[in-house]
């Protein structure tokens, strides 16, 4: 049932050439650089068209798809001002800050190969997206107005956004439904069904386009931990965690990109059991992580990587820290290996926890998928405080979608006293339905700081 999706959206429409020529676009990598340059950004306008044409693609193939897929013949979604439900959030040309007073989005699939109608009940347009369905002069109720359209087309289903367990599938609020219910006849009150794997479907699915720009804004990310673990930003014996994390957050600002979540930085030092952050400072021999996340041109990152601060003399990690990311690579090898089109979070999470105990491992899994959102719409592999199934891992994975391959590995280092270390990895992938392939690489070596 998921071939039309996959066919439609590898026949994606190109976009116009000017703007494919702006959007930076690198190839998918299982090489990640040491040092990468930062790809050029583009400015807001260029930014904006962007946006604005992988949008419209999006709308012209995903939502006929997915509707499809699903047997929906109509979905509604409705927001308030500063109020954006998830999926509507996307929706929104560049241009459009938030929604209007009160954005009511219809689709309509009017069967037999006919395309998708997208209609806009409220008193504003969407760049052209949308076409405005709503003359208040003529019709002063808004809600009786999208009644109306419903009575029109008598869809034999009407999706709305609702759901007790997927936060993206439930933009629906209470008031809201009720305004829309108390306008509809009887009859079409009966044919309300939940739209939650909708919503799922059209945040997790990604476009041609979207794999064409996600490795450059990967490097991006990339390009921006490689200076943060470097003499650049740190000065070992004076510069703290925070400082680091501070680095960062004021980098992002002068560059025009933001944050999804406040980049985290930690440091595990021979002899202390914990995790040290906040206003510890750094010093030669201990081994930097860093948990950094951008948002640019609507897509997120979620990178976590290693550093080590060598000592005066010292050319290279300890062995037993490198052996530690060698494992922790083995353990992402085992990981990406275990992903079956169809098959829930809870079963390639058991499948590879299994595998990596078998080898004699000792990690923990909590992968998600990312996209429009850092912990994005879709199945769960694992979490970090639940290794067992979990109800919010029941959903299948599926291809054409894009994830974070998150998970750590526990390994005890000879040369600091068989203390158990911590050895974290984070990289963006995209699972083809057979295969999962980096964004952008993955980091295979400890990034070296020298201290003098």
């Amino acid at each position: 049932m998921r071939l039309p999706l996959l066919a439609a959206l590898l026949g994606a429409l190109a976009l116009p050439q000017a703007v494919h020529a702006k959007a930076p676009v690198l190839p998918m990598s299982e090489t990640e650089l040491a040092a990468p340059e930062m790809p050029p950004l583009l400015s807001m306008r260029e930014r904006a068209e962007v946006i604005d044409a992988v949008l419209a693609e999006r709308l012209e193939t995903i939502v006929p798809a997915i509707m499809r897929e699903q047997g929906i013949d109509m979905w509604v979604l409705m927001a308030r001002e500063y109020f954006e439900e998830p999926v509507i959030a996307t929706m929104l040309d560049a241009k459009s800050m938030a929604a209007r007073r009160r954005t009511i989005l219809v689709f309509h699939d009017p069967g037999e190969g006919q395309p998708v109608e997208r209609l806009t009940v409220s008193r504003y347009g969407l760049a052209g997206l949308f076409e405005p369905s709503w003359a208040p002069e003529d019709e002063p109720d808004q809600w009786q107005a999208v009644a109306d359209i419903i009575a029109e087309r008598d869809p034999d289903q009407i999706a709305i956004n609702f759901s007790d367990l997927k936060a993206f599938g439930d933009g629906m609020t209470l008031s809201q439904y009720r305004l829309m219910t108390a306008a509809l006849p009887e009859t079409y009150r009966e044919r309300i069904v939940s739209g939650e794997t909708l919503a799922i479907r059209w945040l997790e699915s990604r476009t041609d386009r979207e794999l064409e720009i996600y490795p450059g804004i990967v490097r991006i990310a990339h390009a921006l931990i490689a200076r943060a673990f470097s003499r650049e930003v740190i000065t070992p014996g004076e510069t703290t965690a925070a400082d680091v994390q501070w680095w960062y957050r004021e980098t992002l600002a002068s560059l025009g990109l933001t944050p999804w979540f406040h980049p985290s930085v930690g440091i595990q030092r021979e002899g202390e059991e914990e995790m040290l952050r906040g206003d510890t400072v750094i010093q030669p021999g201990d081994l930097l992580w860093t948990d950094f996340g951008i948002t640019y041109l609507r897509l997120n990152t979620d990178t976590q990587h290693l550093a080590y601060v060598l000592k005066p003399g010292e050319t290279e990690a300890p062995e037993g820290l490198r052996e530690g990311l060698r494992r922790t690579n083995r353990v992402g090898d085992i990981l990406t290996g275990s992903f079956r089109a169809g098959e829930s979070g809870n079963e390639i999470l058991a499948r590879a926890r299994a595998a990596a105990l078998a080898e004699g491992l000792d990690p923990s899994i909590y992968s998600h998928p990312i996209g429009f959102h850092g912990h994005g719409a879709g199945t769960s592999i694992g979490f970090w405080d639940n290794q067992e199934a979990d109800p919010r891992g029941e959903y299948p994975v599926l291809a054409g979608t894009t994830w974070s391959i998150e998970f750590t590995n526990y390994y005890e280092v000879p040369e600091w006293g068989g203390q158990r270390v911590d050895f974290r990895s984070e990289e963006d992938a995209f699972f083809d339905g057979e295969t999962v392939r980096f964004l952008d690489g993955r980091q295979t070596e400890l990034t070296l700081i020298p201290s003098d």
